[in-house]
């Protein structure tokens, strides 16, 4: 088999390659919030932070996409660079990677599909802004991203839930499924642009080598499921729970006026949510996007160093 390829339809990047080989630190970076969740110029924005913050912790950041019928992990700034264009990419859960490498298209991967690339690929930490839940409603709407952390092994660095979904019913839904939570410093769940819910977290850690020692023992113990590592918004940043709830729920109106479902609903929510808040939510979320990035460049730095002592 060719170098860099992991399978016929999965392909590493040079740069990528060369680390896994030499047991570099890498972290892998979904690309929907580059295709659809962010509008440009500020997806070109959120590369370049997210990208900065993981080198500038030592790692090497790692772009997911699905590219000319494969799977990639690890773009090139040429490979990248479409994906911000509005509209040029599809959506990709982890459940369209056969129907999208077979259109042989662009495919902008949401957190199931990126945390199963990274698996195959062999590398163990992701990072994200937030992650999707369960909505509000009678019929609510229930992200890919749930079932996928329950059977795919490595860490992921996000900010919660996304402020558009039910918090509690999303912990419930994740304690169902047998996915850990660990507060990164904090003892309640972060609610991506609020600092926090009023979720209690059973588990907490405080250091980046502490979120890689259970991160070591959740491979080693065979667990078969991701740990989410929720790390709170800044301070400075973060918005008024209470505000964030009202907004959001004036979005979830506006989505229901207007018929929007499925892998739609999810943009058009933070859409809705930025122009609620005035373009607050959009600051924030750039910010703990570059927070968690950096974060998972020092966890995955510490696991590297871990992996290489023992």
């Amino acid at each position: 088999m060719a170098v860099g390829v992991v399978s016929v339809r999965i392909r590493l990047g040079e740069e990528v390659d060369r680390a896994v080989v030499t047991a570099r630190p890498v972290v892998c970076l979904e690309t929907s919030v580059i295709g659809q969740g962010l509008p440009h110029p500020d997806n070109v924005e959120c590369i370049e932070r997210m990208a900065g913050a993981i080198r500038g912790a030592g790692a090497l950041p790692a772009w997911v996409a699905v590219v000319g019928g494969e799977v990639v992990v690890g773009l090139s700034e040429a490979e990248l660079d479409p994906f911000t264009e509005p509209g040029r990419a599809d959506k990709v859960a982890r459940r369209d990677l056969p129907a999208a490498c077979v259109r042989g298209g662009l495919g902008a991967t949401t957190v199931s599909a990126t945390i199963w690339a990274a698996a195959r690929a062999g590398i163990a930490v992701s990072a994200t802004g937030g992650i999707g839940g369960v909505h509000r409603g009678s019929h609510p709407d229930v992200s890919a991203d749930l079932v996928e952390l329950s059977r795919t092994p490595g860490l992921l660095v996000c900010s919660g839930p996304k402020s558009i979904v039910d918090p509690l019913l999303t912990a419930e839904r994740l304690e169902e499924l047998g996915v850990s939570l660990l507060g990164y410093g904090v003892d309640r769940l972060p609610f991506f642009l609020a600092r926090e819910s009023t979720v209690l977290l059973e588990h907490r850690v405080d250091t980046p080598a502490d979120a890689a020692a259970a991160l070591e023992a959740a491979i080693a113990l065979d667990t078969r499921s991701t740990l989410l590592l929720c790390n709170p918004i800044d301070v400075a940043l973060a918005m008024d729970p209470v505000e964030v709830e009202a907004a959001a729920r004036r979005s979830e109106d506006r989505a229901e006026r207007e018929g929007i479902r499925g892998r739609d609903l999810t943009p058009f929510l933070l859409t809705c949510l930025g122009e609620e808040t005035g373009g607050r939510s959009l600051e924030a979320n750039l910010a703990l996007l570059e927070a968690n990035a950096g974060l998972a460049g020092d966890v995955a730095v510490a696991f590297a160093t871990g992996a290489r002592s023992g």
